[in-house]
């Protein structure tokens, strides 16, 4: 298990921390941490904040998704994602959500906006080489099998 420390900043007291809502979810809600209500017209996009600073364990990370039912009822999805929080990383966890729908979307305070996700880290070496093992699919890209 992956323990990550949380620091609950002022104007986020009083919000749930996050949460798995079922034994075997993936992700843990965020909240919204707003004084007021916000209204997402279409085609804009917000830094949502979560009153959240965490300690995330060395070679983990945390990516902050989209949650499906927004996404699909209301066209609101995560930008940059996922987004990766480092463990290096100790300031506010802020979302940056936009509306992709075609109506207002009205963000009020404790309102689960994304999911976190906990994430193993690898570290990769690159190495420089002139030529790179053969594959089947060789250098074929963007929907070289069809539709």
């Amino acid at each position: 298990m992956c323990k990550i420390f949380v620091r609950v900043l002022p104007h986020g007291e009083g919000l749930p921390l996050p949460a798995y809502m079922t034994a075997e979810a993936a992700g843990l809600d965020l909240y919204a941490a707003l004084s007021d209500p916000v209204v997402l017209l279409p085609g804009e996009r917000l830094p949502v904040p979560t009153g959240l600073a965490l300690a995330i364990p060395a070679g983990y990370e945390a990516q902050v998704r989209p949650r499906s039912g927004l996404a699909l009822k209301h066209g609101i999805t995560v930008l940059n994602s996922p987004g990766t929080i480092d463990a290096d990383y100790r300031g506010e966890i802020v979302v940056i959500l936009a509306n992709l729908g075609n109506e207002p979307f009205v963000l009020c305070r404790g309102d689960r906006i994304a999911q976190l996700v906990p994430a193993r880290v690898v570290r990769a070496e690159f190495v420089p080489a002139k030529d790179l093992p053969e594959t089947g699919r060789g250098s074929q890209g963007f929907g070289h099998t069809g539709l």
